[in-house]
């Protein structure tokens, strides 16, 4: 049986690449693993050996200490690969099938997921609805930042790629459909955007240049990206966006100046929790910052995709209210202007399919607009901390040579 690297959360600021159990087709106790499922047998689950397997900003919120991570919890939601073992119940993969996994973990049972919202199916997680490898308070799948992952549901869960060589082949922006290109459409797509639109994305980190490539294959006449780092707003401007520095100024006043209005059409929010003030607060965390400015910004009657996460516990707040989640929040204006506001985990399902489509026609290089980069899984810490400092690139962990590097 083969050995199983993968990379372990330690303490705020430290991850590290440790020996673990390689998987077996029964969910064992471990760092993060919720009691209730301790013991849970998953003859309808593979075993993938990982093909890629990405550091995501959701990963850096846990990594920084702001979340109730423990010690030892293995990361990583973004997972492809190929199946190497397969359990009794699974009937329409094959052992060598290179597939994409979802984020979300889902049942495909239960009433949610028939009603295609896996991001909070009802049977995976006991503590509440929705679950995701590697994550916290998410049920303790384990996860993916390794050489080999345990896949529950997985004629459900798991999207095949039709055609080995071809998927070897554009790997790199296949493997975005895990997690990022999906999390950045929904974020459109919840906004409106559509063809002509206009369209404010906040945040220019992986999620949110994503969202911006996203807004762009939907149609969109005008795609402005914000931020505050002079980096991530160049790579932005790469593949055709308007760019906002949000700390010289009000927002709105920035847009004025490209559209001739203070205001778009739709807005998606790709910062989340741990988002800075605008103008002369930019140096200062403001938790709601984002959210407010975007409604300031977006037309009476418009709607806010809202992928960026926010969390029920957040022990490194400023303030007591922030620990539980809490922001002040300019909901009247929200609610003057008739705001629509979509938050919550992406259902990946509902769009991967089509997404994967996208990159195998050649309609979208998502690798090229997020600025993708491979990298061995030994140096996924240095990985974390250039992501950390604000590094314009999404880091790929390329635990097993699949990727092709030279």
């Amino acid at each position: 049986m083969p050995g199983n690297k993968a990379i372990a959360y330690r303490e705020p600021g430290v991850v590290e690449v440790v020996d673990i159990d390689y998987p077996t087709f029964e969910l064992r106790d471990g760092p993060g693993v919720n009691p209730a499922n301790v013991g849970r047998k998953v003859p309808h689950g593979v075993i993938l050996k990982t093909v890629a397997t990405n550091i995501c900003g959701s990963d850096q919120h846990m990594v920084r200490g702001r979340t109730t991570a423990p010690p030892g919890l293995i990361l990583g939601h973004e997972i492809t690969g190929e199946v190497v073992e397969k359990g009794s119940d699974v009937e329409f993969l094959d052992v060598g099938d290179i597939v994409s996994v979802p984020f979300n973990i889902a049942c495909g049972r239960c009433r949610n997921c028939k009603e295609r919202r896996t991001g909070i199916c009802l049977n995976v997680n006991p503590e509440r609805p929705g679950s995701a490898y590697g994550y916290v308070d998410m049920g303790g799948w384990v996860g993916g930042q390794a050489e080999y992952v345990l896949v529950p549901y997985a004629d459900f869960n798991a999207l095949r790629f039709p055609d080995r060589d071809q998927a070897l082949e554009k790997i790199m922006d296949l493997t975005m459909l895990s997690d990022i290109f999906p999390t950045g459409f929904h974020g459109c797509v919840s906004a409106g955007v559509e063809v002509g639109s206009t369209v404010y994305v906040a945040g220019a980190g992986p999620v949110g240049l994503a969202a911006a490539a996203s807004a762009h294959l939907l149609g969109a006449a005008v795609v402005i990206v914000g931020d505050l780092n002079p980096d991530r707003l160049a790579q932005a401007r790469s593949f055709g966006c308007e760019t906002v520095d949000v700390s010289a100024g009000p927002v709105g006043d920035q847009i004025a100046q490209i559209l001739g209005e203070p205001e778009v059409d739709c807005s998606v929010d790709a910062v989340g929790f741990e988002a800075r003030g605008h103008g002369a607060d930019a140096s200062t965390e403001q938790p709601a910052a984002v959210l407010n400015s975007l409604m300031e910004v977006t037309h009476a009657g418009g709607s806010l995709g809202i992928p960026g996460l926010y969390v029920t516990g957040d022990p490194g707040a400023a303030t007591e209210a922030g620990k539980v989640g809490s922001l002040s929040l300019r909901l009247g204006l929200g609610w003057a202007k008739s705001h629509t506001f979509t938050t919550g985990q992406c259902p990946v399902m509902k769009y991967h399919r089509g997404l994967m489509k996208a990159i195998l026609h050649d309609k979208v290089e998502i690798a090229k607009a997020v600025n993708a980069q491979a990298i061995p899984l030994e140096e996924a810490p240095t990985g974390y901390q250039a992501f950390d400092e604000g590094a314009a690139k999404k880091f790929v962990l390329n635990p097993n040579g699949y990727i092709r590097t030279s």
